[in-house]
């Protein structure tokens, strides 16, 4: 067996209710001020009422920090830090989809009164240092996994993104809790799962560091999504499914955090960062056409895959592959997502820049089973587009 590190949070409670269980966690040290990191939705859905009756209770103050936009561009990163900064905070809590939680990651560094890196020193691999604030994760979608992920990412020019990733970006706490996720509209459920699919898959088949821990991790959140998306999609009140759904994402989070994202995710970044086609949207429409591009070296990895979703699966290991990709096509075709560039508004001519862009995204290209190029990625959007 190949040399290999796994990492994670190292406490993670899970299960409906469990935001309740904050409030022993926090009475464990003697915190002073808490910031809320959230976005104007959260606060508008009075979704955060639980957490701020919470802090009331132990007497703790807080701030909130609201402001945080999907795809976080720099300056409101560095608005945030500075607003933990001049409020002195000693604890953040990130609550929110993956925005949110990446905001408070690097909140939870910068705003160290003793920290002396800027938001520059930390974008690459490895580059963010202790010392950091105490950081608690609450995710409220089932997709990004952020709350076990060493991972921000960043919006760093008018369509350029940016990862910091560092283990000092784990949190020390993570809970889920379904209950958050219940209200949360169809279309953004079914992005956000597809979202964690892909996180599971890739990880799955990550070229440099696949290894035993994350595959478990892998195939276990795979089959969870995979057989309580379509529940969540048909009954956005269904609870279990939908702590299904969040513990999915989850163990698929711990499984890239380890093995990473490859090529899916390197196309899906420039259709977010040019025409602000969410994250998961933007994986679900090229998810399909990367696994056929990526078969010739995979179909071991994606019969193993479909046998492990559906026992009854027979057939040659070329066969089984072809069915896995169907089987994800299939999920595509019953999530209510718009499929095609062209009914998205992406203009043709535009392709060519997509898929340059795509190949800047070097850290996450090494990672892909099979050698993408130039051309391929614009074969990949010209597949997707009518």
């Amino acid at each position: 067996m190949s040399h290999f590190q796994f990492q994670t949070v190292s406490n993670i409670i899970s299960g409906l209710g469990s935001i309740y269980e904050l409030k022993q966690l926090l009475q464990q040290q003697s915190f002073k001020k808490l910031l809320l990191v959230t976005d104007a939705g959260m606060i508008k859905q009075q979704l955060h009422l639980t957490i701020i009756e919470i802090l009331e209770t132990i007497q703790l103050d807080y701030v909130i920090y609201s402001n945080v936009q999907a795809d976080p561009p720099e300056h409101i990163v560095l608005d945030a830090v500075q607003f933990a900064k001049n409020e002195k905070v000693d604890i953040v809590l990130g609550f929110g989809g993956g925005s949110s939680l990446d905001v408070a990651k690097i909140i939870a560094i910068l705003a160290h009164s003793e920290q002396s890196q800027t938001l520059q020193d930390l974008y690459g691999i490895n580059n963010a240092k202790h010392p950091r604030l105490p950081l608690f994760l609450v995710p409220t979608t089932a997709g990004t996994g952020s709350e076990v992920t060493p991972i921000s990412i960043v919006t760093t020019g008018e369509t350029t993104k940016t990862g910091i990733v560092s283990p000092v970006l784990f949190a020390d706490v993570a809970i889920l809790d379904a209950t958050f996720t219940q209200n949360l509209p169809a279309h953004i459920t079914a992005a956000t799962g597809i979202d964690a699919m892909v996180h599971a898959i890739e990880a799955y088949t990550s070229k440099i560091k696949k290894n035993p821990y994350a595959d478990m991790l892998a195939k276990q959140a795979l089959r969870l999504l995979n057989n309580n998306l379509s529940q969540v999609l048909a009954d956005g009140q269904n609870l279990e499914a939908r702590q299904n759904m969040l513990v999915g994402s989850m163990l698929a989070g711990q499984a890239f955090a380890n093995a990473p994202v490859a090529a899916v995710h390197a196309l899906a970044y420039p259709l977010g960062g040019h025409f602000h086609i969410s994250h998961g949207h933007s994986n679900a429409l090229v998810l399909t056409e990367v696994l056929k591009f990526n078969a010739s070296n995979t179909k071991q990895l994606y019969a193993e895959l479909m046998c492990w979703l559906d026992p009854k699966s027979t057939g040659s290991t070329d066969g089984l592959c072809d069915l896995f990709i169907d089987h994800m096509q299939n999920h595509l075709d019953k999530s209510g997502l718009i499929l095609k560039l062209k009914d998205l508004n992406v203009p043709e001519n535009k392709l060519e820049q997509l898929a340059n862009d795509a190949m800047l995204q070097t850290r996450l290209l090494q990672n892909n089973p099979r050698e993408l190029q130039l051309q391929d990625a614009r074969q990949i959007y010209e597949a997707i587009y009518a």
